[in-house]
């Protein structure tokens, strides 16, 4: 079996991608957490430097990501579509000027956001798939993704 599809990646489903990897590190859990105790500092002292220092904790991260993901998608990588084919041995990751291809055991994990379906590829990188863009392609490359992967490393909704 084998399952293809090309997707267009914008900004919205880089900053998607960019939000989920950055809150489901602790990093990100702490910074919010951080933000949180100030504004709830805000709140029971009336402190305005908490509030300010509160806002801006929350606020950072999120507009950084996403100016981050607007400047990337200005790069001439994602000015044209993927071709993206999940076959029995892996996930070829078709560019302009680039081949990629990931075997099934190398994927780290697999999360779907309202947006997009994640592939994890070794090292920082992953496979983005718009769920817009999946059309009737969604549920085979789920089907896909989930038979070839381990269920511990598959948390996709649908």
């Amino acid at each position: 079996m084998q399952v293809e599809f090309d997707v267009k990646i914008d900004a919205g489903a880089l900053y998607d991608y960019m939000i989920n990897r950055a809150y489901s590190h602790v990093s990100g859990v702490l910074e919010a957490a951080v933000g949180a105790v100030l504004l709830i500092l805000f709140g029971r002292t009336g402190n305005f430097v908490c509030l300010a220092a509160g806002v801006i904790v929350l606020a950072a991260l999120p507009v950084f990501l996403y100016v981050k993901a607007k400047r990337q998608e200005q790069k001439p990588d994602y000015s044209r579509p993927l071709h993206y084919s999940l076959t029995e041995d892996g996930v070829e990751a078709v560019r302009a000027n680039r081949r990629d291809f990931w075997k099934w055991e190398e994927m780290e994990r697999a999360v779907s956001t309202t947006k997009s379906v994640i592939l994890y590829t070794p090292g920082t990188g992953a496979c983005i798939f718009p769920r817009r863009e999946l059309k009737d392609s969604l549920i085979p490359a789920v089907e896909m993704i989930s038979t070839h992967m381990p269920a511990k490393k598959v948390n996709i909704r649908m």
